[in-house]
C-alpha cells in the first residue's frame, strides 16, 4: 500500500496529518459498521478523534512532538491517546465488521512508523505506552474470534508491531503476542492460517534475535523462508498455494515498513532516540536471575528464548498421552529454536550469559526431548544439534560429547534393527557436517586426542563402516534390501566428504600456512552477576587453545596408552596398573593408583573390587589409601557404606571382602570416633549390612532375613553388648527399601560398545532411561536423572575437554588417517567389488582419490600405497575379459590420481604404472597391432598389417592369438608376466565378451594415458625422480617377460629423459643415476634386439643431452655416458660393442666442442675397446683415438688433467694390442706426439713464482705421491708414467720404443720442468722402469719359503744386455745433464746402479759398473762431501743387503742330507727307477736346492768382489775429493764383506755337502776360500795404499794400526788352516805336545790359496818402519812363532819369515 495513495484520496476524513491520512477512512469505516445504539462509546470515540484530526495541521507538528514519548508520531501524549482509544474499543467489540478496518488501521500505523517511541509491557501501563499496549492485547485477543481473516489480520499486525523499529515490546507482552501466533498455529481454521502463523513466527525470531546480536532496533535482517520451515512438519496443511500466499504474506508485513514515506527521514530518529527505559540499563535490580548489566533488547531476547525453551520440554500427561495440540507446539518450539539457533551470530557463542542459557535451557531440552520416538522431534534435535557443531562446538564441547553419541552414533551403529528415517537423518547429518573440514578436524582434536573424551571420530568412522558393510550375513534384521542399499550409498558418501573435508584442510594450511580465526572473546559483551551462576563452571570460545600436533601426538597416545591400560585393567587388574605405571601414566605410589580408580572412565567395577581385595603388598596399599580417601564424617553408617561402594562391586570371595570390610571399619570408627565402642563393631556390622543387601534383594534367596533375624544376629557385637534395636531396624529398613548398589547397576547396558561409552562418559542411568522411552512422556518423575546430567556438565567442563583445542599444523592429519583409513579402505572396496551401481561406485573412487591424495601428501606411504593398490586392482586390467564400468572408471580415477597427486606418489608410481602399461597392451591387441615379441624376434615388422588385424579382430572374435588368449584367460593382479597356458581354452564367447570390454577401454583416450608422461616434467623433484625408478621398474618387468616382452614403459622412458633434460643439473643428475642403472641392465640383456633397442635409445638421448654446454669442473657428462662405458666392459654380445664404439665415435666427432667431462667416459669406452678380443672393434677404435689425437687434440687439454690421464691410459692400452703391432707402435708414437704438443702448446712449466695459485697437489697413486705441481704439469704426469710402464712390456720392439720415446722427452723437454716435478719423474717414472731389472735380484729374499715349499723359482723377463746398457746409459746422461736440478736423487740413482752390479743378469754387472764409473767421472769435481758420502753409503747398503739374505738361503741345506758319493747315489737312483720307487725325490729336490744355492753363492761372491772392485778404482781416481768420514765408509764396507767372507768359509759343514753335490752335479765348488783370500787382499791393499797414498790421513784415521790388526787376522787364518787341531781342541787338551801329525790333502790345498794373502800380509809388515814394528812387536812376534812351528805348503812364506826375524826382530833383540 502507498501512503501518499492512502493518504491523497481520504484528506478530507484525517485532516492534513500524516497520521490522519490512516486514521481518518479506517474510523470512518467503523462508525458506518458498529451498531450505535450498542457501542455509542465507539461512536463517539471515533468522530472525537476525527474532529481531532481535522483540527490539527502538519505545521503544528513538530519535532518535539516526535521526541516527547507521545505514542503517536506529530501528536503529544494525550492527543495520541484519544486518536488512538477508538481503535483500542473497536478491537474489543469482537464485531469482525469492526475489528476488520481497526486491525488494518493498527497494521498500517505500525508498518509505517506512526506508532514509535514508546516502550510496550506489563510493568508500563501508563500514558502513552498504556494504549500502546492496549491495542496489542486487544489484537491478541481477536485471534480467537473464529474468523479466518481477522486471525491473518491479527497475525499481520502482530508481526508489523514487532518489525517496527520504533516500538519497543517488552518482556510478557512480547509472549503473549507469540502465544497468540502460537495459538493461530495450534488452532487455526484452516492449514493456510496455521502455515502463516508459523512462518510469522519464525519471522519475529529473526527479527528479535537480530536486535539481540547488535543491541539495537534498526538491524538489517533476512526474510523467512516459508519452504524451509515445512522441512520437518506441516507439509501437509499445504493446501496448493498456501507456501506462496504465506511467503508473500510474511515479505508484505516485513516490507510494509520500507515502503512508508517516513521511513526515510524521521525512522532512523525514532529508533535512535526511544524512551529513556529502551537504552538505559536497569539499576538496583540485583534479584537473582536478573541480568543486571543487559540492555532490555538483549533481556527480553533471552527471556523468550528461555520460554521456548521451556515450551519445547511440554510433555503430556498420563491422562492424555496422545495430546496431538501439545506435540504440535511442542515441535513448533523446537523448530523457532532451530530458527533462532540457524541465525545465531557471535554473541551466541561469545558472551557467556548467552552460552549459558543454550547449555541451562536449550541442551536440556535436547535431552529430554531425545527419550521421544516421534520422527519430526528427532530431525529437530538433528539440526538443532548440527548449528551445535557449525557454530558452538568451541563453547559447548562437553555437552556436544554427550548428545553426539546419544544422538548421532546410537542412531549409526545400529546396524540390524534401524530405523529408516533415523539414521537416513542421521547420515544426512554426517554428510552436511563432514564437508565443513574445520568441524571434522576440531571432532579428532577434541574428542579423539581427548583421554576425557569419547573419541567420536573414531566411533563415527566405524559407524559408516558398519552401515556401509550392511547387516552382517546370516543376522537377523528388520533392514529391506532397498534401504539397505540406500544406507551404503550414504554411509560411503559421508566417509568420502570426510577424507575430502581432510584434504581440504590439508590443502589450505601447506598453501596458506597457519591461519588464526578472529578472537572469539568478547569482554565488553560479559557482564552481570556471575555468581548468580555459581553451579556452572562454564567456558567460551576464549578459553580456546592453539596447539600444535606435536602435543596432539603426545596426548593422542596418552590417551590410546590409558586406554590399552584400562582395556588391561578389565583383564586383569595387576597387569593393567603395571602397565600403565610402566608407561609412567600414573605414578607409583597407591595414592596415584587410587586416583585412578576413582577417576578413570572405562574401568570394569566389578575389577576394581577384585584389585582392592588382593593380598599382594602393593594391592593392599592401594586398597588402603582408596578406604582412606574418603571422609564418612557426619554419616550414618548404612549411608556410609551405601557411599563406599558406589565406585566398586564387592568382591565374591569371602577373604577378599573381610579384608575391604575390614578397612571400612577402621575408617568409619576414625572418621566417626563416637558411634561404636570399637571397630570391631563396625566390621561386623558392616559385615550384616552386605549380607542383608543379597538376601534381600537376590531373587533366587526364597527365604527372606527379617527384621527380627537381622537383630539377632547382631546381638552382642559391640564389646559384648547390644546394639540399640532401634537404630539396627532402621538400618534393616534402609536396606531393605533401597538397594545398596553402584552408579553403573542403575540399568543394563543395552551393548558392549554402548556401555562403555556410557562408562565413559559417567551417564549410563541416565541415557539408558532416554533412549528406552518408546512413548511420549514426561520426564518430572526422573529430575534426578536430569540434575545428575546437569552436574555432569558441570563436572566435565573443569576437565581438559573443556578446553577447546585448535590446530594449524597438518601433521594431525597422520593421527587421523591412522584412525581412519582401515574403515575407509573396507567400505570402498567392498563397494566397488559388491556393487554395480554407479553412484556407489562412483563416491568409492572418488573416496579412494581424496585418500590417496591425503595420505600421499602426508608422506604415509602404507596407507597412500594401499590406497593406490586398491584401485589399481579394481581395473581389473589383469583380467580384461571380465571388466565392466566400474573397473574402466577405476582406470580413469588411476589416471586423475597420476596427474592430481603425482609428486607424492613416491613408491606408488609402480602400481599406476603398471596398470597403464596393461593399459596400452590391450588396446594394441584391441587393435590388432602386431606385438613387441614379434618386433624383436623378426627385424622387419610391417606396420601397415596393422589395419586388418584389427578389424579382423574386433569383428570376428575368432582370432586364436596366443597374446589375445593369454589375456583372456587373464591373471592374478601381481603377474608380471603372462604365461602361456595350453591347457586353458578359450572359447569365441570369452573372445567376444573379451572384444565388448575393449570397447568400453574406448572411454579412455591415449591423450590421457600419453598425458601423464608429457607433463612428467611438471613434476617435483623428489616427484620426477620416484617417478623414474618405478617407470624404470615396470619397464623391466616387460622386458623380462619370457613370451611377451614389450617396450612400452622403454619407450615412455626415452619421452621421459627428453622431457625433463633441461631440469636443473642436481635433479637431472639423481634422474640418471636411476636410468643409467636401468640401461646398463636392459643393456647387457641376453635379447639381442633390445640391447640395440636400448643402446639406439641411450645414443639419442646423449646426442640430444650433449648440445647442452657444460661448465667446467662439472661431471654430468660423464655421468650421462657412463652406461656405454658399464655395458662395453660388460657384454658378451660383440654386436653391442662394436654399436657402442660406433656411437661413441659418431657422437665426439659431431659434438666435439661441447664435450668436457664426457672425455672420460670416451676414453674408458676406447681403452676396453683396445683390448676386445674381435680385431674390428679395435681398429674402429683406433681409427677414432687417431683422429681425435690429431685434429682434437686442444680439446682434450682444455679440460682438468684427469681427462688426458684417461686419453694416455687408452693409447697404452692399445700398445697391448695383440692384433697388430703397427697399432701399438703408432699408440706409442702418439704419446711421443703428445709430448711434442703439450711443449709447443706453450705449456712452459717452469715455476719462477714460490706462490703460485696454480699449484696442486696431486694425491694419486699414479701421480706424484702427493708432491705440490702446478696444475700444468700435471698433463705430463700421465703420459710419462705410462710409458714407465710401457717399459716393462714383454715384447722387446715395444718395451724398447717406449723406452726410447720415453727418454727422449725427457731429455728434450726436460728443462721444461721444475725441480719439484723432476723429483715427481724420478719417484713415479725412472725408478719404475727399473724396477723390472732389479726384480728378479731382488726375489732371493723369497727363495727360501719357494725352496722349501718345492715351488718353482719364478721366472722373470729381465733386459737384455742391450737394452739395460741403453737405459743405463740414458739414465746418466739425464742425470748429468740435469744435475742441478735432479742432483737430489743420487742416492735413488746410485742404488739402482749398485743393484744392476749385484744383479745376474747377463751384463747388468757390468753395465752397472760402467754406468757408476761414468757418472762418477762426468760429476766427480761436482761432487759434494755429502754427494759422496751418499755413493758409498749407497754401496756399503747395497752390499750389506745382500749378507741376511744370503744365509737366510744357506740355512736351508741344515736339514738337508747329500749323498756321499757319486756313484751310490746313481745307483740308488737306477734301483729306485727299476722297480718303481719314488725314495730317491727328497736327494733330487736337496740336490737342485744344492744346485741353486752354489749359483747363487758364486753370483754373491762375484757381486760383493765387484763392489770391492768399484770403491777400490772410485777411491784410486778421486781420492783427492774423499774426506775422512768418506774413507770411513769405505773401510766399514771392506770389513763388512771381509767379515762375510770369513763367516761364509766358517760354515764347514756346509761346504762338506756343497762340494757332494758338486761332486755329484760335476760342478766346480763355490769359490768361497777364494772369497775370503780375494776380500782380505783388497780389504789389505787399499788400507795399504791408503797408508802409503796419504800419510796425513792416515794418520788423522790411526790407519797403521787398522793395517796391523788387518794382518794379524789374515795371518791367524792361515795359522788357522796350517794348525791340524781345531781351536777347541787346543783350550781343552795339555798344551804339551808330543808330536805333529801332517795336514791332509785338503788342508794343503786351502793352505796353498791362503799362502799368497799371507805372503802380502808378511810383507806388509816386513816393510813397516822399524819404529812402527817395534810398537806392534807384541802382537805380531806370537804370531810369527806360531808360522814357524806350522807346516807350509810354499818355501816362500820361511824365506819371508826369514826376513822379517833378520830385518825386524832381530835389531829389536839386539837394542834391548
Amino acid at each position: 500500500m502507498s501512503v501518499g495513495s492512502s493518504g491523497g484520496g481520504s484528506q478530507s476524513l484525517g485532516g492534513p496529518t500524516r497520521c490522519g491520512w490512516v486514521l481518518g477512512p479506517s474510523l470512518d469505516k467503523i462508525i458506518k459498521n458498529v451498531a450505535w445504539r450498542k457501542h455509542s462509546h465507539l461512536v463517539n470515540a471515533c468522530k472525537s478523534a476525527l474532529d481531532k484530526l481535522h483540527s490539527l495541521s502538519d505545521a503544528e507538528n513538530s519535532q518535539d512532538l516526535a521526541v516527547s514519548g507521545a505514542p503517536l508520531f506529530g501528536f503529544n501524549e494525550s492527543d495520541g491517546e484519544l486518536l488512538l482509544q477508538p481503535l483500542v474499543l473497536a478491537l474489543e467489540t469482537a464485531y469482525p465488521k469492526v475489528v476488520e478496518p481497526a486491525l488494518d488501521c493498527v497494521y498500517k500505523l505500525f508498518g509505517l512508523g506512526l506508532i514509535r517511541g514508546c516502550e510496550v509491557s506489563m510493568e508500563r501501563v501508563s500514558g502513552g505506552s498504556k494504549v500502546v499496549f492496549d491495542i496489542l492485547e486487544a489484537v491478541c485477543k481477536c485471534g480467537g474470534l473464529g474468523d479466518e481473516a481477522i486471525e491473518l489480520a491479527v497475525l499481520k499486525v502482530l508481526l508489523s508491531a514487532v518489525r517496527s523499529p520504533a516500538v519497543l515490546i517488552r518482556g510478557d507482552c512480547l509472549v503473549d503476542i507469540v502465544k497468540s501466533c502460537y495459538n493461530v498455529y495450534l488452532g487455526g481454521l484452516n492449514g493456510t492460517n496455521q502455515i502463516c502463523a508459523k512462518a510469522v513466527l519464525a519471522q519475529m525470531m529473526i527479527i528479535v534475535f537480530m536486535r539481540v546480536e547488535v543491541d539495537s532496533m534498526v538491524v538489517q535482517f533476512k526474510s523467512v523462508v516459508v519452504g524451509d520451515l515445512l522441512e520437518f512438519s506441516d507439509r501437509n496443511l499445504n493446501e496448493g498455494s498456501s507456501i506462496q500466499f504465506a511467503q508473500n504474506f510474511v515479505n508484505e508485513a516485513v516490507q510494509m515498513f520500507n515502503e512508508g514515506r517516513f521511513s526515510a527521514d524521521s525512522m532512523q530518529s525514532a529508533a535512535s532516540t526511544p524512551p529513556a527505559e529502551v537504552a538505559e540499563h536497569k539499576k538496583g535490580d540485583e534479584s537473582p536471575g536478573s541480568l543486571s548489566d543487559y540492555t532490555k533488547i538483549r533481556e527480553d531476547g533471552l527471556m523468550l528464548f528461555k520460554n521456548l525453551c521451556k515450551l519445547s520440554m511440554k510433555f503430556s500427561s498420563q491422562e492424555q498421552p496422545d495430546d496431538e495440540i501439545l506435540l504440535r507446539g511442542k515441535t513448533l518450539s523446537l523448530e523457532l529454536l532451530k530458527v533462532i539457533m540457524d541465525n545465531a551470530g557471535s554473541i551466541w557463542r561469545t558472551n557467556e550469559r548467552f552460552l549459558n542459557n543454550v547449555k541451562q535451557y536449550l541442551c536440556l531440552s535436547l535431552l529430554k526431548n531425545s527419550a521421544l520416538s516421534v520422527m519430526t522431534i528427532f530431525q529437530l534435535l538433528c539440526s538443532i544439534f548440527e548449528n551445535f557443531l557449525t557454530k558452538f562446538r568451541s563453547g559447548l564441547k562437553s555437552e556436544i560429547g554427550i548428545f553426539f553419541p546419544m544422538l548421532i552414533l546410537r542412531v549409526l551403529e545400529n546396524v540390524l534393527q534401524p530405523s529408516f528415517l533415523q539414521k537416513m537423518t542421521i547420515l544426512n547429518l554426517l554428510e552436511k557436517i563432514s564437508q565443513d573440514p574445520e568441524i571434522v578436524i576440531d571432532i579428532f582434536v577434541n574428542y579423539d586426542c581427548d583421554v576425557d573424551a569419547p573419541n567420536i571420530f573414531e566411533r563415527t568412522v566405524n559407524g559408516l563402516l558398519k552401515t556401509a558393510l550392511g547387516p552382517p550375513p546370516g543376522s537377523a534384521t528388520t533392514l529391506s534390501p532397498a534401504h539397505d542399499l540406500t544406507f551404503r550409498l550414504e554411509s560411503v558418501k559421508c566417509l568420502v566428504s570426510i577424507i575430502k573435508s581432510m584434504g581440504l584442510w590439508m590443502d589450505q594450511q601447506l598453501k596458506i600456512g597457519d591461519f588464526f580465526p578472529p578472537s572469539s572473546s568478547d569482554d565488553e559483551s560479559r557482564g552481570g552477576d556471575e555468581s548468580n551462576l555459581s553451579d556452572y563452571d562454564l567456558q567460551s570460545e576464549a578459553a580456546s587453545e592453539y596447539s600444535d600436533a606435536a602435543t596432539l601426538e603426545q596426548r593422542r597416545a596418552y590417551k590410546l596408552e590409558v586406554q590399552k591400560g584400562v582395556s588391561l585393567f578389565n583383564k586383569k587388574p595387576s597387569k593393567g596398573i603395571d602397565f600403565l605405571i610402566r608407561n609412567k601414566r600414573i605414578s607409583g605410589s597407591p595414592e596415584a593408583v587410587v586416583d585412578f580408580l576413582k577417576n578413570t572412565s572405562g574401568l570394569n567395577e566389578a575389577m576394581i573390587g577384585d584389585y582392592l581385595g588382593e593380598r599382594e603388598e602393593f594391592s593392599l596399599k592401594v586398597m588402603h589409601a582408596y578406604v582412606d580417601s574418603f571422609n564418612f564424617g557426619g554419616m550414618d553408617f548404612g549411608e556410609a557404606i551405601r557411599f563406599f561402594l558406589r565406585g566398586f562391586r564387592l568382591p565374591g570371595e569371602a577373604q577378599k571382602i573381610d579384608r575391604i570390610m575390614e578397612k571400612f571399619a577402621e575408617r568409619y570408627c576414625k572418621c566417626n570416633p563416637t558411634s561404636f565402642t570399637s571397630a570391631d563393631t563396625a566390621y561386623v556390622l558392616a559385615y550384616s549390612v552386605i549380607m542383608l543387601n543379597t538376601d534381600a534383594h537376590n531373587t533366587m534367596v526364597k527365604d527372606k532375613m527379617t527384621k527380627a533375624d537381622f537383630i539377632r544376629n547382631n546381638r552382642g557385637i559391640d564389646d559384648g553388648k547390644d546394639l540399640a534395636e532401634e537404630y539396627l531396624g532402621d538400618l534393616y529398613d534402609q536396606i531393605v527399601r533401597n538397594e545398596i548398589k553402584m552408579k553403573a547397576d542403575m540399568s543394563v547396558p543395552q551393548s558392549k560398545q554402548s556401555n562403555n561409552l556410557n562408562r565413559l562418559l559417567g551417564l549410563d542411568g541416565i541415557l539408558n532411561f532416554v533412549w528406552k522411552q518408546t512413548e511420549e512422556k514426561p520426564l518430572g518423575a526422573n529430575g534426578v536423572l536430569i540434575r545428575h546430567i546437569q552436574e555432569q556438565f558441570k563436572a566435565n567442563s573443569g576437565k581438559s575437554e573443556s578446553i577447546y583445542y585448535c590446530v594449524t599444523d597438518p601433521a594431525i592429519l597422520r593421527f587421523m588417517v591412522e584412525v581412519c583409513w582401515g574403515p575407509m579402505l573396507a567400505a570402498f572396496s567392498v563397494t566397488l567389488d559388491q556393487s554395480d551401481d554407479k553412484a556407489a561406485t562412483s563416491q568409492s573412487l572418488q573416496g579412494i582419490r581424496h585418500a590417496v591424495h591425503v595420505t600421499a601428501v602426508m608422506g604415509m606411504q602404507t596407507q597412500r600405497d594401499a590406497f593406490v593398490t586398491t584401485v589399481a586392482k579394481f581395473t581389473y586390467l589383469h583380467c580384461a575379459a571380465d571388466i565392466k564400468q566400474k573397473n574402466v572408471d577405476a582406470v580413469k580415477a588411476i589416471i586423475s590420481i597420476a596427474i592430481e597427486d603425482g609428486n607424492y606418489l613416491q613408491e606408488a608410481w609402480e602400481h599406476i604404472l603398471t596398470c597403464l602399461s596393461r593399459f596400452e597392451h590391450l588396446q594394441l591387441l584391441g587393435e590388432g597391432a602386431p606385438s613387441d615379441a614379434s618386433f624383436f624376434t623378426t627385424q622387419n615388422g610391417e606396420p601397415d598389417e596393422k589395419s586388418p588385424k584389427s578389424s579382423s579382430l574386433r569383428k570376428k572374435g575368432t582370432l586364436q592369438d596366443p597374446a589375445v588368449m593369454a589375456v583372456v584367460r587373464g591373471g592374478s593382479y601381481d603377474s608380471t608376466s603372462r604365461k602361456s597356458n595350453t591347457s586353458g581354452l578359450v572359447t569365441p564367447e570369452q573372445i567376444s565378451n573379451f572384444i565388448s570390454n575393449l570397447n568400453l577401454l574406448d572411454q579412455v583416450g591415449s591423450f590421457e594415458l600419453n598425458h601423464i608422461f608429457a607433463h612428467s616434467q611438471r613434476l617435483k623433484s623428489e616427484a620426477i625422480v620416484a617417478f623414474v625408478k618405478a617407470l624404470c621398474k615396470v619397464s623391466m618387468s616387460e622386458l623380462q617377460s619370457p613370451t611377451d616382452p614389450r617396450v612400452f614403459s622403454l619407450t615412455k622412458i626415452v619421452e621421459v629423459a627428453h622431457y625433463n633434460m633441461n631440469r636443473i643439473r642436481l635433479v637431472w643428475s639423481r634422474i640418471w643415476s636411476v636410468l643409467s642403472n636401468f640401461f646398463v641392465s636392459v643393456g647387457l640383456s641376453e635379447n639381442l634386439s633390445v640391447a640395440i633397442f636400448v643402446m639406439d635409445s641411450l645414443r639419442q638421448l646423449a646426442m640430444k643431452f650433449l648440445e647442452r654446454e657444460e661448465l667446467g669442473n662439472y661431471n654430468f657428462q660423464n655421468e650421462f655416458l657412463m652406461p656405454f662405458v658399464i655395458i662395453m666392459q660388460k657384454s658378451s654380445s660383440a654386436e653391442i660393442r662394436e654399436l657402442i664404439v660406433r656411437c661413441i665415435s659418431q657422437m665426439v666427432l659431431t659434438r666435439v666442442n661441447n664435450v668436457k667431462s664426457g672425455w672420460k667416459s670416451v676414453f674408458m669406452v676406447f681403452t676396453a675397446a683396445a683390448a676386445d678380443e674381435r680385431k674390428n672393434i679395435v681398429l674402429l677404435a683406433f681409427q677414432t683415438m687417431e683422429k681425435i689425437v690429431r685434429e682434437y687434440f686442444p680439446h682434450i687439454t682444455e679440460v682438468e688433467a684427469v681427462t688426458f690421464t684417461d686419453c694416455v691410459k687408452c693409447l697404452i692400452t692399445f700398445t697391448s694390442s695383440r692384433f697388430n703391432s703397427d697399432v701399438s707402435l703408432n699408440a706409442i708414437a702418439f704419446l711421443r706426439f703428445f709430448a711434442v704438443k703439450l711443449a709447443d702448446g706453450g705449456l712452459t712449466l717452469i715455476v719462477e713464482d714460490n706462490d703460485d695459485d696454480s699449484s696442486v697437489k696431486v694425491v694419486d697413486g699414479e701421480g706424484t705421491d702427493g708432491r705440490i705441481v702446478t696444475s700444468k704439469e700435471s698433463y705430463w704426469i700421465p703420459l710419462l708414467t705410462g710409458l714407465s710402464r710401457l717399459t716393462s712390456d714383454p715384447r722387446s720392439a715395444i718395451r724398447k720404443s717406449a723406452l726410447e720415446v720415453l727418454f727422449n722427452i725427457l731429455k728434450d723437454h726436460g728443462h721444461l720442468f721444475s725441480q719439484q716435478f723432476w723429483i715427481s719423474i724420478f719417484s713415479t717414472v725412472i725408478y719404475p722402469v727399473f724396477e723390472s731389472a732389479s726384480n728378479n735380484k731382488e726375489s732371493h729374499v723369497q727363495d727360501q719359503s719357494l725352496i722349501a715349499s718345492g715351488s718353482p723359482l719364478p721366472q722373470s723377463q729381465p733386459w737384455d744386455s742391450e737394452t739395460i746398457a741403453v737405459a743405463a746409459q740414458c739414465l746418466v746422461d739425464i742425470f748429468v745433464s740435469f744435475y742441478t736440478v735432479v742432483r737430489s736423487q743420487l742416492v735413488g740413482l746410485v742404488s739402482i746402479l749398485a743393484v744392476f752390479i749385484t744383479s745376474t743378469g747377463k751384463g747388468y754387472a757390468s753395465t752397472g759398473v760402467g754406468a757408476l764409473m761414468r757418472l762418477v767421472k762426468d760429476l766427480g769435481s761436482r761432487l759434494l762431501e755429502d754427494e759422496w758420502k751418499d755413493i758409498f753409503l749407497a754401496l756399503n747398503k747395497t752390499a750389506v743387503s745382500t749378507f741376511p739374505g744370503m744365509m737366510r738361503l744357506i740355512r736351508t741345506l741344515d736339514n738337508s742330507e747329500m749323498p756321499d758319493d757319486a756313484q751310490v747315489y746313481l745307483n740308488n737312483s737306477n734301483l729306485s727307477s727299476n722297480n718303481g720307487f719314488d725314495n730317491d725325490d727328497a736327494e733330487d729336490d736337496n740336490l737342485q736346492t744344492a744346485g741353486y744355492i752354489i749359483s747363487r753363492i758364486k753370483s754373491h761372491v762375484a757381486a760383493l768382489l765387484l763392489i770391492m772392485q768399484v770403491i777400490t778404482d772410485i777411491y784410486k781416481s778421486h781420492q783427492q775429493y774423499l774426506s775422512s768420514s768418506n774413507v770411513k765408509i769405505l773401510l766399514d764396507t771392506f770389513s763388512s764383506i771381509a767379515s762375510h767372507a770369513h763367516h761364509l768359509n766358517c760354515e764347514t759343514t756346509l761346504q762338506l755337502k756343497l762340494q757332494r753335490a758338486c761332486s755329484i752335479l760335476e760342478i766346480s765348488d763355490p769359490p768361497i776360500v777364494h772369497f775370503e783370500n780375494e776380500s782380505y787382499e783388497n780389504y789389505l791393499n787399499f788400507v795399504h795404499d791408503l797408508l802409503m797414498s796419504n800419510p796425513s790421513l792416515s794418520k788423522e784415521m790411526n790407519i797403521e794400526q787398522l793395517l796391523v790388526s788387518v794382518c794379524e787376522t789374515v795371518v791367524q787364518l792361515y795359522l788357522s788352516c796350517a794348525s791340524s787341531e781345531s781351536a777347541s781342541e787346543k783350550r781343552v787338551k795339555s798344551p804339551i805336545i808330543h808330536w805333529i801329525l801332517p795336514l791332509g790333502s785338503a788342508r794343503r790345498e786351502e793352505l796353498a790359496a791362503r799362502t799368497s794373502l799371507l805372503l802380502s800380509a808378511l810383507r806388509i809388515l816386513n816393510g813397516m818402519e822399524r819404529d812402527s814394528f817395534k810398537r806392534y812387536v807384541s802382537i805380531i812376534f806370537p804370531l810369527l812363532v806360531d808360522l814357524v812351528r806350522s807346516e807350509h805348503s810354499s818355501g816362500e812364506v820361511q824365506t819371508v819369515l826369514s826376513s822379517i826375524f833378520r830385518s825386524c826382530i832381530g835389531p829389536i833383540i839386539m837394542n834391548s
